[in-house]
């Protein structure tokens, strides 16, 4: 039950090194948690994976609400739901425009220096929002 696809699993959605320090048990205990986590991958996260042809590294999926609140996470994350993933990257515009070149249903992707959040809701239109971070100085798409 831990597997999600060929390329990802659900204890990389509940790791957090913030969790570990503070304590804190990020566990995800709902199947409705665990059925949004499976079509962020599935819809987006493996097809991103397989052109990418990389391992990509989840650094925050899934968080509670308490872990939510310790990283500073708004308070409607989609993290808090299994809808959202920040994905380490050296070259997030370039892992970003491989999400549009394919036609990836995303919600919301922002770019960050070293990362790309992606988010895809479980039911209802996905907005493909792009956003850019205050701290992202890099290409626009």
């Amino acid at each position: 039950m831990g597997t999600i696809s060929e390329n990802f699993s659900y204890s990389e959605f509940e790791a957090s090194d913030v969790a570990v320090v503070m304590g804190i048990v990020n566990e995800i205990t709902g199947e409705q948690v665990r059925s949004a986590v499976r079509a962020l991958v599935v819809n987006v996260l493996q097809p991103l994976r397989d052109r990418c042809g990389t391992p990509l590294r989840i650094n925050s999926g899934f968080r509670c609400p308490e872990l939510n609140k310790a990283v500073g996470g708004a308070p409607a994350s989609q993290h808090l739901i299994g809808e959202a993933a920040d994905i380490a990257f050296a070259e997030p515009y370039r892992l970003a425009l491989m999400v549009l070149e394919l036609g990836l249903p995303f919600d919301q992707m922002i770019l960050y220096p070293s990362f790309l959040h992606i988010s895809h809701k479980k039911s209802g239109v996905q907005r493909r929002m792009v956003l850019y971070s205050r701290t992202y100085e890099g290409l626009k798409l």
